[in-house]
């Protein structure tokens, strides 16, 4: 045995060097990040400013310590950075339209220029016979020079992340501020003032370029299902949910991606319920499937359900009353598409929407998500599964123009072929609302059940 595998190795390597290469859908670790350099370059040059002015903020102050980075922090930084150095404080200070906003790192670097980088120091003693020396400042002396910082430009109102009403909005932790509140002293806190709205949009917004890189992303994700849900991978009376999961956590892994949550496979089968199936079924002809999968690249999320139907012998479509089913949730989807519009609060889009669907008899219920930099990404909630009547303080926030949605809903309909027993088809696919408002597919939406032959 170990002689074969030896062989098997030596016949790998020995392979030519371009069959040996990594599959690499978007390119070297390089090539991605010096795309992701550049939004983050025109993001801090062009969506900070004008939030800054819309929530009337003209100091945004972030500090943070190294692993208790703020929820903001991916949104502010470079790609190759990973975590807070130490302690790092961004300020941002807007100076008027035409100087812009001065973008300050205490602590840390540049960010790739896109920061003024202040690295303050004092003199600190050395060992006997070499002299004094200079060491970065990283503890509570660097509120002495946050403190500065502010003198020297007199703001008005002082944004912070505090707040109890969305984690994206409430990264300043008690022990920073408890700090930086007995550094700055009563003149200066008393301009304090919560940046929830500031700090929410600017992770939520998105830029054209990177809508174009998500349209591929979304690529990537539909041609992975296809290949899931297929003979390939799937043989009746033979694989299990689980092997399915595993699928497609190695296949992402083997593009060198990742994804932000355990993927899931269900099972719905005629004449048999949901409980007594299990939680590991051995997939049968004649099952109704669903995923629910998400890929990560380049700090974008995705999050993605799809609906299957393996065929029985004999069969090369689906049952009328399955593809009846689909249309169903199709068209919640369009209910939703009509009712989501920038300045309406997340429940002001799920109580129309939610409103329509029922007027039109369709039984279902509406959990649609914000995505992008995180998979249950900021902005306003439109619902969520167990709370159909809307979604108090993440509910009331409202939908801004360039952002995503993940279109997280399901509509449950008798099948007729199948005695009547209801099928949910739980649906979900990523949405763009671009400049204009409009709605959008990141890609496009299923139309048509997966089969499996």
């Amino acid at each position: 045995m170990r002689h074969l595998r030896i062989l098997a190795l030596a016949a790998l390597f020995s392979l030519p060097l371009a069959a040996q290469a990594p599959q690499r859908p978007f390119g070297t670790l390089r090539d991605q990040a010096a795309v992701q350099q550049k939004w983050l370059q025109k993001r801090m040059d062009l969506v900070l400013p004008a939030l800054m002015r819309a929530y009337g903020i003209d100091m945004w102050v972030v500090p943070m310590r190294e692993y208790n980075e703020d929820p903001v922090f991916n949104s502010i930084v470079s790609p190759t950075t990973f975590a807070a150095r130490r302690r790092t404080i961004y300020v941002f200070f807007d100076r008027g339209a035409a100087k812009g906003v001065e973008r300050i790192a205490l602590g840390g670097g540049s960010q790739g220029g896109v920061y003024q980088a202040v690295r303050s120091t004092k003199e600190v003693a050395a060992s006997p016979g070499v002299g004094q020396h200079q060491a970065e400042l990283w503890g509570d002396d660097q509120w002495q020079v946050l403190k500065k910082v502010i003198e020297e430009r007199d703001p008005k109102v002082i944004g912070i992340d505090k707040s109890r009403i969305t984690a994206f909005a409430d990264g300043l932790s008690s022990g920073e501020l408890e700090g930086m509140t007995l550094a700055l002293g009563e003149k200066w806190t008393k301009r304090f003032r919560p940046a929830e709205g500031l700090a929410v949009d600017l992770i939520a917004t998105r830029l054209p370029e990177e809508e174009a890189f998500y349209a591929e992303l979304q690529k990537l994700v539909w041609a992975t299902i296809d290949e899931m849900f297929s003979e390939r991978q799937i043989v009746p009376g033979t694989t299990r949910t689980s092997d399915l999961v595993w699928f497609w956590r190695q296949r992402v892994n083997d593009l060198g991606l990742g994804t932000w949550f355990q993927p899931s496979i269900e099972v719905q089968r005629k004449g048999v319920s949901e409980e007594t199936l299990g939680d590991d079924p051995i997939i049968q002809r004649g099952d109704v499937l669903h995923c629910d999968v998400g890929i990560t690249a380049m700090r974008l999320n995705t999050d993605t359900q799809h609906m299957a139907y393996v065929l029985l012998p004999g069969e090369t479509d689906a049952p009328a009353g399955l593809k009846n089913a689909l249309a169903k949730g199709m068209r919640l989807q369009d209910i939703l598409f009509e009712e989501v519009k920038p300045g309406r609060t997340g429940n002001e889009v799920l109580a129309a929407a939610l409103a329509k669907m029922r007027k039109e008899g369709i039984d279902g219920s509406i959990y649609t998500h914000p995505i992008g930099m995180n998979g249950h990404g900021a902005g306003p909630l439109i619902g969520l599964w167990d709370y159909q009547d809307g979604v108090p303080g993440r509910g009331d926030h409202k939908v801004i123009a360039s952002m995503w949605f993940s279109s997280e809903l399901q509509a449950t309909t008798p099948v007729v072929e199948w005695g009547g027993q209801r099928v949910r088809m739980a649906m979900e696919e990523d949405f763009v609302l671009g400049a204009d408002g409009l709605p959008r597919w990141a890609l496009r939406r299923q139309t048509e059940l997966h089969l499996v032959k």
